[in-house]
């Protein structure tokens, strides 16, 4: 697709969908379920409209994100924002540590030439499937890749490494840090690395190896909340989200399904195309399916209150814990790149408002989570888990944070408050709404406790 008629595309998207985000402003009631009645529908072969309906919510629902973004987003062409901002909203929780090139990727005709210029930066590469499973493409440096499909079985041009991936169909994105390690301030050299960067078909590499080049388009391009636009169908008009989850089951660039998958689609469809389909059933389920992924992620919190999943991109088999990550993370790395830790709620289990308090989450001397790259803490609004807006444009302190000071017990302390905290030095202050709010933890190049799975971020306290 050329750049230009993507952006038209998607600009015209955005308003087609913030409408249809708008829509209807009555919260639909969720069926009352306990968790134990759930689980058992969900391990069981699961019979009956809502049962089916259900399970196949819970099993599907990462489609439901990687194929509409699919849809209206760059094919073999990689794309960045100029800028992280609330504005982006395409992907939940976006950070704004790394600069970000990335495209789905469709190598169903030919492989796609990816070229890594020469660097001294540190970058990660994370490729996954429609469903949000991690592929290890083995690039950790500068060089010519070529990405090919299953059944391809042609020959690459010389000083070309092939990555042979899993399907068809995947997305890939490649973050490069705006500091290094020790703090110095590489938005200059990582500018330029996004821009060397190169995603070009295999005959059109071969016509020119420069072709290709990233395009950095204005943040606005990104901002369709298909959060926003999950969460109100999936609650609000559960007939007009499955009719399109039951696309996307079918849709082209979905992999291959396992038996079990195939016959739980083949289920549901019979239920939802029948004649005289049991309506309120299938409506009930999907809300309770709904619910029961915000749950299973929203629930498990440590003993300091916060949620840490280290299987991200790596789901063992579980459909929802995978469908909790499309929902809350989406495109994050596996845990041998980041680790993510999220809190809602302070240490005493209460949730974090900042129109009633202001917040501290100190480190102890010795107590910062351990990391080849960096750490960082940033704000986000609920529910739509998308950057606080606020006139510093400041969305996260972390390691790097220049004038980042510790006390003279060597602990550091972040602030969370809506206006800066008297006495706390701006660069140890994160601005946070006037009102409800959660923070993410991030952990680049996890070493020791973090890496290992065993690190607990201290809990979140009330400041004065």
């Amino acid at each position: 697709m050329m750049v230009a008629a993507f952006l038209r595309r998607v600009g015209a998207l955005a308003v087609c969908l913030g409408m249809l985000a708008a829509c209807s402003s009555r919260q639909a009631a969720l069926v009352p379920d306990s968790p134990g009645a759930l689980s058992s529908m969900l391990e069981a072969n699961a019979s009956g409209p809502y049962a089916t309906t259900l399970k196949y919510v819970v099993e599907f629902y990462p489609l439901w994100f990687y194929t509409a973004q699919s849809q209206h987003a760059s094919v073999n062409q990689l794309i960045g924002p100029d800028r992280i901002s609330p504005v982006y909203r395409t992907v939940v929780a976006i950070n704004d540590d790394t600069l970000y090139a990335s495209t789905f990727v469709d190598v169903s005709k030919e492989p796609l030439i990816l070229t890594v210029p020469s660097t001294r930066l540190i970058f990660s590469v994370a490729v996954v499937d429609m469903f949000g499973d991690i592929f290890d493409t083995g690039i950790s440096g500068s060089g010519v890749y070529g990405f090919t499909g299953p059944g391809w079985n042609g020959t690459l041009p010389s000083g070309v490494t092939q990555v042979a991936l899993p399907d068809d169909f995947m997305a890939i994105a490649v973050r490069s840090d705006k500091y290094s390690p020790s703090g110095a301030n590489q938005k200059i050299q990582s500018q330029i690395f996004r821009k060397n960067l190169r995603a070009t078909p295999l005959s059109e590499y071969g016509t020119d190896p420069q072709a290709g080049a990233t395009h950095v388009i204005p943040v606005a391009f990104f901002g369709i909340p298909y959060k926003q636009i999950a969460d109100d169908l999936a609650t609000k008009h559960p007939i007009e989200f499955l009719t399109m989850l039951q696309q996307y089951v079918a849709a082209s660039s979905t992999p291959p399904l396992s038996t079990a998958e195939q016959a739980l689609s083949a289920r549901f469809n019979a239920y939802f195309n029948a004649q005289n389909r049991d309506t309120a059933a299938i409506e009930s389920a999907a809300r309770a399916a709904h619910q029961k992924i915000l749950d299973y992620y929203l629930n498990h919190t440590g003993k300091t209150s916060w949620i840490d999943f280290v299987f991200n991109g790596n789901f063992n088999g579980n459909p929802l814990l995978r469908s909790a990550i499309a929902e809350f993370i989406q495109v994050g790395n596996d845990h041998a790149t980041a680790a993510y830790y999220q809190a809602f709620k302070d240490g005493k289990g209460v949730a974090l408002d900042g129109s009633s308090h202001a917040y501290v989450l100190t480190f102890a001397a010795g107590q910062t989570p351990q990391a080849k790259r960096f750490w960082s803490v940033t704000a986000y609004v609920p529910n739509s888990i998308e950057l606080h807006r606020n006139s510093l444009h400041k969305y996260l302190v972390g390691s790097y944070t220049p004038g980042l000071q510790k006390a003279r017990n060597g602990s550091i302390s972040i602030y969370m408050a809506p206006q800066q905290p008297k006495g706390v030095p701006t660069a140890n202050w994160l601005p946070v709404p006037k009102g409800p709010f959660n923070v993410m933890l991030r952990v680049y190049g996890p070493e020791g406790s973090v890496k290992t799975g065993t690190y607990v971020p201290p809990a979140i306290g009330i400041y004065r």
